[in-house]
Parts: structure tokens; sequence; C-alpha cells
């Protein structure tokens, strides 16, 4: 039987945070590093120079530009996140088993990103499947791992814990991206013909990292007390108390301002990382270089650089109050993206990934601190609270990602969508203003 630990406990801590570790590796090789390229050779045609000479994808009888449908599917992906995350919070707060949730998304994401292995054109709707199913697994597997923040940890401890969570999940999937990097790179040294096989194995090694790292976060969170069993009233649990926190909203400024900013920037955040490696496919010259090795050692510098931009966001909102540095980070993606659509070389893709780096983690982890630290002190349905949170940022991308893809198909390039983002951390910027600074 596992040990009960007290909240604050510095074995608890790790342990919430080590789930990072272990479910980060998606994020990195599904989300940003080997699919994208991997999508990229399956779907993009090129002449000898290397020039796109077809970069369509037909699906269910349409003609699809193949950056435009990967971009829907992802926002399908997140919409249905965002619909059963009420549901699943409102069930998992009322009858207390959290943990069991976040189990079963988990291994439904993992063992979708070993499906993967078997993606391929003649078979799009089963690649595109798993793609979609690993995507749910891992974002609603998150709403129950962040609801377990205030419950673990105090709130002077927060900030540290969950940018240590980010860090952890940053140093674990550049460890992996490393030796699928070897594989794919250096696949003669294993027996392989070409690197096809070795990319479709990272996709396995990806569940299989997730699966088994998660087991010692397992271990030590707490189930949570059984409160009744579960009968219909449950299931719609979920929705009456967004309803409900939607209304304690009303009266709450600071959390409600402080949410409609998170919103409105967060949707750009999530879309420029979603789509990052795609843009560096198909807008950059490589020249002579090997594309793969430089995407891949871009998201790397990316993870590596990250580590410390949660570290040192995490001082500059000790410092400086974290408003004030979510707002001095919402001015520097507003320069990244501008000058992201100037960018025509692999160097100033290199320049544009360091600074990146140094703002996406920093961004995550004060974020998702500052709303939990905005909470209500006597605020016990924590699940649905970050149920309301997550809902708002799923929505937030499937705007983010849906305008990007209807911008890409008209045209033809993701130049503009990148352009197109600034409007939303200026608006962020904003509403963040506007947020009462006591």
């Amino acid at each position: 039987m596992n040990k009960i630990l007290p909240k604050g406990s510095k074995k608890l801590l790790n342990a919430w945070a080590f789930y990072d570790w272990a479910n980060s590796v998606y994020n990195l090789t599904i989300s940003s590093a080997v699919f994208p390229i991997f999508w990229g050779a399956l779907t993009i045609v090129r002449n000898d120079e290397g020039d796109i000479i077809n970069d369509t994808v037909r699906f269910l009888g349409f003609d699809f530009n193949n950056d435009s449908l990967i971009s829907y599917v992802t926002a399908l992906a997140f919409l249905t996140v965002s619909i059963i995350s009420p549901l699943l919070s409102g069930i998992a707060d009322y009858i207390g088993n959290k943990k069991n949730f976040l189990k079963f998304f988990c291994y439904l994401g993992a063992l979708s990103c070993i499906g993967l292995y078997w993606f391929s054109l003649e078979h799009l709707w089963f690649g595109l499947l798993c793609y979609f199913l690993a995507l749910i697994g891992f974002w609603a597997s998150l709403v129950f791992y962040n609801s377990y923040l205030p419950d673990i940890a105090f709130p002077e401890q927060q900030d540290a814990i969950s940018a240590k969570g980010y860090s952890l999940g940053y140093v674990g999937s550049v460890i992996l991206l490393i030796i699928n990097l070897i594989m794919i790179l250096k696949y003669d040294w294993f027996g392989f013909e070409d690197e096809g096989v070795p990319t479709r194995l990272s996709f396995i090694m990806v569940g299989v990292w997730w699966i088994g790292f998660s087991q010692y976060t397992y271990y030590y969170l707490p189930k949570g007390n059984k409160k009744d069993v579960l009968t219909k009233e449950v299931v719609f649990n979920g929705f009456k108390e967004l309803k409900m926190i939607w209304k304690a909203l009303q009266s709450d400024i600071k959390l409600r301002r402080y949410l409609s900013a998170f919103f409105v920037y967060s949707m750009a955040v999530q879309t420029i990382m979603l789509i990052a490696t795609y843009f560096g496919i198909e807008e950059l010259d490589w020249g002579e270089q090997n594309a793969t090795t430089g995407l891949i050692i871009s998201i790397l510098l990316i993870q590596l650089v990250a580590v410390l931009g949660a570290i040192l966001t995490s001082r500059a909102s000790s410092k400086f109050g974290n408003i004030k540095t979510l707002i001095a980070i919402n001015f520097i993606w507003i320069g990244i993206c501008v000058y992201a659509y100037t960018i025509t070389t692999p160097f100033q893709f290199y320049i544009t990934a360091a600074i990146v780096g140094l703002v996406m983690g920093g961004i995550q982890a004060l974020s998702r601190s500052t709303y939990s630290k905005f909470l209500p002190k006597d605020a016990v349905d924590t699940a649905s609270y970050f149920s309301f949170y997550d809902v708002s940022e799923k929505i937030g991308i499937v705007i983010g990602m849906f305008s990007y893809g209807i911008i890409a198909q008209i045209t033809g390039s993701v130049r503009y969508s990148i352009l197109f983002l600034v409007i939303f951390f200026i608006v962020g910027l904003v509403l963040l203003f506007r947020v009462p600074r006591n």
C-alpha cells in the first residue's frame, strides 16, 4: 500500500514534478520534433533542387494543404479535450479518483504514440486517429496533473515546484530526443537500411518512456477520498461546477481578468509551439545542410534554454511579481513573431529558437502557478478550477490552430500566420495591464 505523504512533503512534490519528465517526451518528439519532420517527409514532394512542387494531401475526398490538414486535426483534438474535460474533472473531484483518470489518459496517449509506428499515406485515417488520440491523452491527463498542484504544495512552494516540473520535462525529453536523433542520423550503426524505421521506432520509445517513468508519480500521489457512487448527476456535475466557477469569476475581478489575459496570449504561445517545426520545414532554405539535423538541433536548443528560462522566470516573478514578469515575456513574444516573419536562413532560425526557449518554459510555468495562487483560499474543488483553466487554454488553441490553418490554406505560407499571432499577444498585454496588483 502506498505511503500517504503530507502536503508540502519534498518527496511528494518531486513525485508530482516527475510526471513532467515522463510525459514531456510526447510534447517534444510528437508535437515539436520528429513527427512534424516525419509528416513533412510523408506529404511534401520536392524536385531535385529541393524546392516544393506539391504539398497537397487528399483526405476524405478533399484536397488539403498538408500544414492545414494537420492543424485542423490538432484543433479538433483540442476541441474534444475542451468538451470532455468538464465531465472528467467533475467526476474525478466528486468521487475522488483523480489518479485513475490521470493513468487512463496517460496510457491512452502513450499507446496511441506507439500506434504511430504504422502511420502511412495508404492508411492515413489510422495515422491521424493515433495522432488525434495521443494528443487527447496528453492534454486530458494534464487536467488532472495540474489540479494536484494546490493539493500537494503550499502557495509559497507552487512557483518553484511548477518550474521544477517543466525543467524536469525539458531535460528528460531532450535525453530521449538525442537518443532518437542518433538512431535516425546513424541508422546504419543499428543495422537499418534507411532512417524510416528508426524514425518510427522513436514513436514507440515515446510511449514506453511515458508509461514507464509515470509509475513513480503514481506511487506517491494520493488517490483522493471517494465521496459517492457514479450517477447521471455526477457525470454532468463538471458542467454545473464550471457554471458555478463562471459565476464566481464575476465577483473575482483579479482572477477573471487574469484568466482573460491568459486565454488570449496562451492562444498564440501554444500555436507557435505546435507549428514551429512545420515553419522550419517549408519556409527555410537549408542549402547543403541536412534539414532533419538542423530542425532537431533547433528543438534541442529550445529545450535546453527553456530550463534556464523557467528558472530565471521563477526568480523574476519573486522579485518583480508574476503579472509584471508575464507582461515582459509577452513583449518578447511580439518581437519573436515579427522577427520570425523575416527569417530565411538556418542561422536566423537558431537565433529565434534560442529566444523562444528562454520565454517558452517561463510563460508556461508562471502562467500555471499564477492561476493557482489566484484561486480563492477556500476553494476545495480544485480539479474543476483547473478544468476551467484548461478549457480556456484548449479553446484558445482551437482558435489559434484554425486561424493558422485557414491563413496557410489561403496564402500558401505560414509566415502570414505567424505575423497574425502578434494580434493575440497585443490583446493579451492590454488585458494583463488591467489585472489588479493586490
